[in-house]
C-alpha cells in the first residue's frame, strides 16, 4: 500500500506542471492532459523501478515528449475535423503569454522541446540532450535557431503593435 500512496503523491505533484510543459510543447491543452496522462500510466507500471531514480519526473517528461512527437504525426492527419469538435483550448492568462505560446507553436517540435526544458525549465543543456537522447551539440543548435526564429518572430510582433516607448513620428 505504500508503494501505491507514493505514486499517488508523486502523480498529484507532478502532474499539474507536467501538463503546463507540455502544453507549450504541443501547443494544445487536450493534447498535453493526454500525453502526461499517458506517461504517468506508463510510470505507474514501472514505479518499483521508477521510485529510485533521482528525478523520476525527468522519466515522465521524456515518455510525454516522445509520445508528444508520436501524436504530432497522427494530428496532421486528422486536425481538420479535431478542430471543428474540439472546444478551445484554454491559454494563458497574460498578453505575455499568448505572445510566447503563439511564437513557440511555430517553430519546429525538436527546437520547442529545447526552449521549453531550456528556457522555462531552467535545464542545462546536458540535461536536456540526456532526456531527449540526442548530443549536447545538437540541443546548443536548436536553441540557438529557436533563438534567432523567436526574437525574428517577437519583433515583428512588436513591430505590429507598434512601439510604445519609441518618440513619436514628427512628420
Amino acid at each position: 500500500m505504500g508503494d501505491q500512496r507514493r505514486f499517488e503523491e508523486f502523480y498529484a505533484a507532478v502532474f499539474g506542471r507536467l501538463v503546463g510543459q507540455l502544453y507549450l510543447v504541443t501547443g494544445d491543452l487536450q493534447d498535453a492532459e493526454d500525453v502526461v496522462q499517458e506517461a504517468l500510466t506508463r510510470a505507474a507500471v514501472r514505479w518499483a523501478r521508477l521510485r529510485d531514480y533521482a528525478i523520476p519526473e525527468a522519466w515522465v517528461r521524456r515518455v510525454a515528449m516522445n509520445l508528444a512527437s508520436d501524436g504530432f504525426r497522427r494530428a496532421r492527419r486528422r486536425l481538420a475535423v479535431a478542430a471543428r469538435l474540439r472546444p478551445e483550448a484554454h491559454h494563458p492568462a497574460t498578453l505575455e503569454g499568448l505572445a510566447v505560446a503563439d511564437a513557440l507553436r511555430t517553430l519546429p517540435l525538436a527546437q520547442r522541446k529545447a526552449v521549453v526544458l531550456h528556457h522555462l525549465l531552467d535545464l542545462p543543456v546536458d540535461q536536456i540532450a540526456a532526456e531527449l537522447g540526442i548530443p549536447v551539440g545538437t540541443v546548443k543548435s536548436r536553441l540557438a535557431r529557436a533563438r534567432g526564429a523567436l526574437a525574428r518572430l517577437l519583433a515583428a510582433q512588436q513591430a505590429q503593435l507598434g512601439d510604445p516607448g519609441g518618440a513619436p513620428n514628427r512628420g
